[in-house]
């Protein structure tokens, strides 16, 4: 097994502006990749076949094989400004566009025009988004490097998508990050306040029904880990998520924290995918 990580760029954290690969002990391998188009490097996925790796630049949506060769590329895209990228049902490759506050689809060949998904300005700052059971759309909605924003998860359903529903009314979420476990359970990686000295960082786990609060995932204080992102149920039954400077997994089906997998200094991690 491999972890690949995105690593941001200097204008996003000062990072190593790569996808950085580590072996199945957590050691850094070195770049996955040296393709020069990556560049500032978000959202990381598994295509549904388990083939390809696509993940978001810069400009451009991009899909790799598992030798770090670009297969597929979208081409440049204006004021793209992308964030985190999941598959939905119907086999298309989404991404948060931030610069316009909503979430674009493209074909998985990367060759079509990427359409909305959602209005524009749909949300202040989107932060992380995933498809339920049912098609529904959960969308976190967070707060932006300007402080604006709110902080809660939408729900939209996929007969009136330019209705969302506030899922979550919970005044510790800060949400950075979300995705849909296997269970049909929202889970959001959240740093509260935002960036601040002492932000408390925890998973959270939410009831998709009710917005109830179901569990709370905490690491041990003494890694210091911040800026969690990268949400990721692994196939071992652990939860992953990557921050400032590590890598760390939970146990999915206890909550037990077992600890860093992955400690590299700048690493600024935005997303992790295991590969086996």
């Amino acid at each position: 097994m491999r972890f690949l990580v995105t690593s941001a760029g200097s204008a996003n954290g000062g990072g190593h502006d790569a996808v950085l690969a580590f072996n199945a002990e957590g050691k850094y391998v070195g770049p996955f990749s040296d393709d020069p188009r990556i560049v500032d490097p978000r959202g990381l996925c598994i295509d549904p076949s388990g083939t390809l790796i696509y993940l978001n630049s810069a400009d451009r949506m991009l899909a790799l094989d598992r030798n770090g060769r670009v297969v597929r590329d979208s081409g440049t895209m204006v004021d793209l400004d992308p964030g985190g990228a999941v598959f939905g049902p119907d086999g298309r490759f989404y991404v948060t566009v931030r610069h316009h506050r909503t979430i674009w689809g493209i074909s998985a060949t990367l060759d079509s025009h990427a359409e909305p998904l959602l209005p524009e300005g749909i949300v202040p700052f989107p932060r992380g988004f995933g498809f339920g059971r049912d098609d529904s759309l959960y969308l976190a909605s967070g707060i932006g490097p300007s402080g604006e924003g709110d902080n809660t998860i939408l729900v939209f359903d996929p007969d009136t998508p330019a209705q969302p529903r506030r899922l979550v009314t919970d005044p510790e979420l800060s949400p950075l990050d979300l995705t849909v476990a296997p269970n049909g359970h929202v889970v959001v990686a959240s740093e509260s306040p935002f960036r601040a000295p002492d932000a408390v960082v925890t998973v959270r786990e939410y009831d998709p029904a009710s917005g109830e609060l179901v569990r709370i995932f905490t690491p041990d204080h003494s890694v210091g880990f911040r800026q969690p992102r990268g949400l990721r149920l692994g196939p071992d039954g652990h939860l992953y998520c990557v921050g400032e400077a590590h890598a760390i997994a939970f146990d999915f089906s206890t909550g037990d924290f077992l600890g860093p997998v992955v400690r590299l200094p700048r690493l600024h991690g935005q997303a992790l995918v295991l590969l086996d």
